[in-house]
């Protein structure tokens, strides 16, 4: 469910972080591209230590809340250049992660037909939350005459906030039965 809801968020929210990113100047995207990389080279020097069930639900779990905040950030200023600065830091921050996410998934999956699950999920969540946004979009369009593209963006973050408190309300449940379990191993032992 978590992974169904986390990829719904980022196919309602792929439409919108065009227009939010329009009052950048092109070398915030060149600065921005060249502190993901440097900052994804650290984290992956430290794989060592972090591949651990623990830490992956601790990223996981800081990586949606970044996400809310940048939601809500959104809602309070709407459209500017520094909510757009914001947005863009904050999705930046948790791009860091992603590399480092996806490797923890495929060790703590047991075999391929778990990894074949989780990714058809993705994809199908991927894929309603376009078909969702598009629905969204022509709905506000046709039948309530809202054409602005700022007004269609901002609209489409109250749905993304309902998402977003899902995701993060199904990433603790998904955690919870073993919340309480101290003795779980590494990753990386988990994969021997």
């Amino acid at each position: 469910a978590y992974k169904v809801l986390n990829s719904l968020f980022l196919g309602l929210s792929l439409g919108t972080v065009f227009k939010i990113y329009t009052p950048l100047e092109p070398i915030v995207f060149s600065v921005g591209g060249i502190a993901l990389a440097v900052a994804t080279m650290i984290l992956a020097s430290q794989y060592y230590r972090i591949l651990h069930i623990d830490y992956f639900y601790r990223i996981s779990l800081f990586i949606e809340c970044a996400i809310l905040v940048v939601v809500i950030l959104f809602l309070v200023f709407s459209i500017k250049k520094q909510t757009a600065m914001a947005v863009y830091i904050g999705y930046q921050i948790t791009f860091v992660f992603g590399s480092y996410l996806l490797r923890c998934e495929t060790l703590l999956l047991p075999d391929t037909k778990m990894l074949t699950k989780l990714d058809l999920a993705k994809q199908a969540g991927y894929l309603a939350g376009l078909t969702i946004s598009y629905l969204f979009y022509k709905v506000l369009t046709n039948f309530y005459n809202i054409s602005d593209s700022n007004d269609l963006i901002y609209a489409m973050h109250f749905p993304l906030l309902v998402t977003q408190l899902l995701v993060i309300s199904s990433l603790f449940l998904a955690f919870k039965p073993n919340h309480d379990n101290l003795d779980r191993p590494t990753i990386l032992e988990h994969a021997d």
